[in-house]
């Protein structure tokens, strides 16, 4: 009796924070908004008001928020929920089976953490499902380390190349508000 309870618990609060999660994701709507809206209260804090020197600096930020985005898809783009890929009965790896929340795979291939999962996070992630042998499971490891190194590095770039752009106030407010770390 005491396992039933905290089955049925354990499935009462998944379903709890998935609703919570997908009501979370509406409020903040359209993905390009809440980056309009990031940039803007950068913006302010910033106080730039020359059009002209936040052309040059909104060029900047956006070039650091895609490789930001790169960066976690990287790192959490093959991660969501209901796991295995396919994630109905029938063990699919197409990720065409619902699983909670309606969405196919591990989140329909979005990721719960953000980002578009990278080729070598897919790629890792299928031979898992597949139970590959531990040395294409490595080699697929190794190919998505040295994918994410790359793009840390081009994160390092466009946070370098802003940095040089921003006065110290604005460094500060860049790096408080995750733009810079």
């Amino acid at each position: 009796m005491k396992k039933i309870s905290r089955v049925l618990a354990l499935a009462g609060l998944f379903t709890v924070l998935t609703l919570g999660a997908d009501s979370a994701m509406a409020q903040r709507g359209d993905p390009a908004q809440f980056r309009q809206r990031r940039l803007d209260r950068l913006k302010e804090q910033m106080n730039v008001t020359d059009d002209a020197e936040w052309k040059v600096l909104e060029g900047a930020m956006n070039k650091v928020m895609d490789a930001q985005q790169d960066v976690i898809g990287g790192r959490f783009g093959g991660m969501g929920g209901g796991g295995p890929r396919g994630g109905g009965g029938t063990g699919g790896t197409n990720g065409t089976n619902s699983t909670a929340g309606g969405r196919g795979g591990r989140g329909g291939g979005g990721g719960r953490f953000g980002g578009t999962p990278s080729a070598e996070a897919e790629a890792l992630q299928q031979a898992i499902d597949d139970n590959a042998s531990s040395d294409v499971i490595n080699t697929k490891l190794k190919a998505l380390r040295e994918s994410n190194a790359a793009k840390e590095a081009k994160l390092d770039e466009a946070q370098a190349n802003l940095r040089k752009l921003l006065t110290p106030r604005q460094e500060a407010v860049a790096v408080l508000g995750g733009m810079l770390k």
